[in-house]
């Protein structure tokens, strides 16, 4: 059973969400918060496996809950996913800095919501390859301010900078490996040192770094 917080200032949202998993046998709505302050200390106290959460809501923001749930060592098992639109793309870099495992649009489809928050308990993350291009495609156009490369990138071996560039397409491991003529687990295991050398929480956070460091990244 996983357990969730929905966090959305939006009644009609709040109540689409609430149907939507209230009709899955694996999730239990532990609470639903009306702004950011309420969501903030409902994971506090009951310390979901997934929060749901808004980008903007009244008082702190969804990125700012994720920023405090990061740095809470009691709340290290509590996963999070952002819901955005595409008029809010600038958050999106910041979202997956933060730890956020993964992010989905208002008007995605339910099975893409619902496979974000089943991967995000798991430990996985959703990063789907055609809205991950579309959301850097409109970062890079308001402008990154140049790359700014991670420091350790130069501890990297070549094949783990390549598996880099790859994780950052939002492809998962399998067809990763399909490309790479590599079998699923040694992607696995290139990603699990990416994490530590980069001293990245998750693949979303893979996904940030390359970017952000100006890597040429490939077509999925």
């Amino acid at each position: 059973m996983i357990d969730l917080v929905i966090a959305d200032d939006q009644s009609l949202i709040r109540m689409a969400l609430r149907n939507l998993f209230k009709n899955e046998d694996d999730f239990r709505l532990a609470a639903e918060a009306e702004d950011g302050d309420q969501a903030w200390e409902f994971i506090q106290r009951l310390k979901p496996d997934v929060a749901l959460l808004d980008v903007r809501m009244p008082g702190i923001d969804g990125l700012e809950v994720l920023r405090r749930i990061s740095r809470d060592q009691n709340l290290a098992a509590t996963r999070v996913v952002m819901i955005t639109t595409f008029e809010i793309d600038d958050y999106i870099f910041d979202a997956l800095s933060s730890g956020a495992a993964g992010f989905v649009m208002k008007d995605a489809p339910p099975e893409d919501l619902l496979r974000a928050v089943r991967l995000a308990a798991a430990g996985d993350s959703l990063l789907s390859p055609d809205v991950t291009r579309k959301v850097i495609r409109a970062y890079a156009e308001r402008g990154t301010g140049g790359a700014k490369p991670h420091p350790n990138l130069p501890e990297l071996t070549d094949r783990e900078l390549e598996i880099l560039r790859w994780v950052a397409t939002g492809l998962p491991n399998d067809e990763i490996g399909r490309r790479l003529f590599i079998s699923p687990a040694t992607v696995r295991t290139h990603v699990g040192k990416l994490l530590s050398k980069l001293a990245a929480r998750d693949r979303a956070g893979l996904v940030a770094i390359a970017y952000r460091s100006g890597l040429d990244i490939p077509e999925p």
